[in-house]
């Protein structure tokens, strides 16, 4: 009589949190793998990350120089000793670059951090609760008409003129460009929130006596919070163009005192410098150019990957095309008499 196997010993919960992690990794490397152009986003953004908080923690082991600190080189090209060259007061601009990268991605961060908080909010809110007739759609055709107010002016315009009634400091900046992005995510999320409120498992959580805040925490937010972390991720770079346009104009932070890239062509423009001196402002612009194009690459690859459906065909192929065919219908079988017709149907066979 053969041995029956002994079973094997359950999983704990440490167990199956690790398995699914470590899952959960290996598709999310598949998936990059897949695709070059995201693999390449991914680690350019890490690579920027990591060069912010090593200048935050020694800012020394990436620049040679300390900030503001004035260099016995004045008006140097790009060299091995100054890689994108010194202006006129001697700072060198790689150092002065690279000091103004944690401020550019934190407000950047900051920023669009609290547009997603605030409009999301507001966004479920009149997603969820608009039923005419009440308290709660009136609420949300007044949340949508604050919206729409502020969505009739171009962001940057209005951007602009906050800027100059508050005045130029880091958290004028921040509050200028705020209030003129929240206006997007409501949009976004109440026409999410509107596209899974009426899906069956909403209607049958509803039947069951679930109540609408666990409604919503559970299958709205849920379902919701993909397409918003890609647009997060993509409104990176869009904030950081607003932050750099501003600061370009002339109403961002004081340069030389603040490094910012925006602030930094500025004053360097402004100078008659980038006539003379052309590679003054190629690092700062440099360094706008790669870290918008790094999270757009990014964003676009992060709807691949938390997309369900391409998911699965770019961790199972490791390729972005989809090169299985598809199976074959199976045969149904057709009574006689059905048959008989359909070759009536077709006429006569040619000889």
């Amino acid at each position: 009589m053969p041995a029956v196997p002994a079973p094997k010993p359950a999983e704990t919960g440490v167990a199956q949190t690790a398995r699914r992690v470590g899952g959960g990794a290996l598709t999310f490397w598949r998936v990059l793998r897949a695709n070059p152009l995201t693999l390449a986003g991914f680690v350019v953004v890490a690579l920027i990350a990591f060069a912010a908080l090593v200048v935050i923690v020694d800012p020394h082991l990436l620049t040679p120089y300390g900030a503001d600190q004035i260099t016995t080189a004045y008006n140097q090209p790009p060299n091995w000793a100054h890689p994108f060259g010194t202006d006129g007061t001697g700072l060198d601009i790689y150092s002065e670059t690279l000091y103004a990268l944690p401020l550019d991605l934190a407000i950047a961060f900051a920023i669009a951090g609290a547009a997603m908080l605030a409009g999301g909010a507001l966004g479920l809110v009149a997603g969820f609760w608009d039923r005419p007739g009440t308290v709660s759609g009136t609420l949300s055709v007044v949340i949508l008409r604050i919206t729409d107010i502020f969505l009739a002016f171009p962001s940057l315009i209005l951007a602009l003129a906050i800027a100059v009634s508050l005045g130029r400091g880091v958290w004028q900046l921040i509050v200028a460009i705020l209030l003129t992005w929240w206006p997007y995510y409501v949009r976004l999320v109440r026409g999410e929130t509107l596209a899974v409120k009426h899906l069956p498992y909403v209607q049958a959580a509803r039947a069951a006596g679930v109540t609408e805040g666990r409604i919503v925490l559970r299958h709205i937010l849920r379902n919701v919070l993909e397409p918003v972390v890609v647009y997060f991720t993509l409104d990176i770079g869009t904030v950081l163009v607003t932050l750099s346009t501003i600061g370009f104009v002339g109403l961002g932070l004081p340069y030389p005192s603040q490094a910012e890239w925006g602030s930094m062509m500025s004053y360097y423009q402004g100078a008659g410098l980038i006539t003379a001196y052309p590679w003054t402002v190629l690092g700062p612009g440099l360094a706008i150019f790669v870290t918008v194009l790094a999270f757009s690459l990014l964003g676009d690859g992060l709807r691949d990957i938390l997309d369900p459906r391409s998911r699965r065909v770019l961790a199972g192929t490791g390729t972005g095309a989809i090169t299985a065919a598809a199976p074959p219908a199976p045969e149904v079988p057709v009574a006689s008499g059905e048959s008989d017709l359909a070759k009536a149907a077709e006429g006569p066979t040619p000889a």
